[in-house]
């Protein structure tokens, strides 16, 4: 699929991401397939309503077959976070209690530290349709809430661990603002080749009675000028801007590319007898 290559190295690493009782194979799928996205590997499901193994999920994981592969499935959450030595729980409901509540940057940056000194740690989520338990949410040790719409914070369930697992990513970053790869380099153009497109524009319009009334001419140049001069062209664009204006000049509607003879030499053929 678009987006993968086994030829580079695969990030496998982090907090176990912790479904309890999630109700459809789809939804740990794009789980899977979240978590797969930004590194991470470890997925815990506790009392899955259709069972496991589930082909539904591996279908919707699109290729993140290392995470449904090394899945493990619990009976109860006690045991699912039993060998964890710090676990948040994501829920978008104010709770009763006094578990410190974190955002998704506070709760990632957390999670790595720990992650780094050795420590096992995890996230909860809750159903599809309901989340977490005040009981489930007691057995961490703080609270994720993300920062969402008040009046309409129901996030799905692959949403949530998607949040998460890129707040996980960027926590490991050294500089947010890098990106894995840059745009073309380009040559920026010379005044030369920018005066040549401006006379090929010129002659073109020219040609086709642009400059109207004649009194006005100079004015419209200038005013065209002025237009293409405003930024920087590099070598590449002014070829792409020249080859329109060619093809335009070369070709009509009524005789476009492609078709007999383009409009220059549509009286007189051109002499073929070189191909044969």
């Amino acid at each position: 699929m678009a987006g993968t290559n086994s030829e580079r190295q695969l990030l496998a690493e982090g907090p176990a991401i912790i479904l309890v009782e999630p109700q459809m194979g789809e939804n740990i799928g794009m789980v899977a397939r979240a978590m797969a996205n930004f590194g991470l590997a470890e997925l815990r499901l506790v009392n899955p309503r259709d069972g496991w193994p589930n082909e539904k999920a591996l279908a919707t994981a699109s290729k993140a077959d290392h995470v449904i592969e090394a899945t493990k499935v619990y009976d109860t959450l006690e045991q699912a976070v039993a060998d964890l030595n710090f676990v948040y729980a994501t829920t978008a409901r104010e709770r009763d209690g006094y578990k410190p509540v974190r955002s998704p940057i506070i709760a990632a940056e957390t999670l790595r530290a720990r992650f780094r000194a050795g420590e096992g740690t995890g996230i909860l989520f809750g159903r599809e349709r309901w989340g977490l338990t005040n009981e489930e949410v007691a057995l961490a040790d703080e609270i994720v809430t993300f920062p969402v719409n008040p009046a309409f914070a129901s996030l799905n369930i692959a949403q949530a661990v998607l949040l998460m697992s890129y707040e996980w990513m960027k926590s490991g970053m050294e500089d947010l603002g890098a990106v894995p790869f840059q745009a073309m380099g380009q040559t920026p153009s010379t005044k030369e080749q920018l005066f040549g497109l401006f006379d090929q524009l010129e002659e073109a319009l020219d040609a086709r009675g642009y400059f109207h009334p004649a009194g006005k001419k100079p004015k419209m140049v200038d005013n065209l000028r002025a237009v293409l001069s405003r930024r920087a062209f590099t070598e590449q664009e002014i070829s792409v801007l020249r080859g329109v204006i060619s093809s335009l000049d070369r070709f009509s509607r009524k005789s476009p590319r492609g078709g007999r003879f383009p409009t220059a030499t549509k009286e007189t053929p051109p002499d073929d007898s070189a191909d044969a």
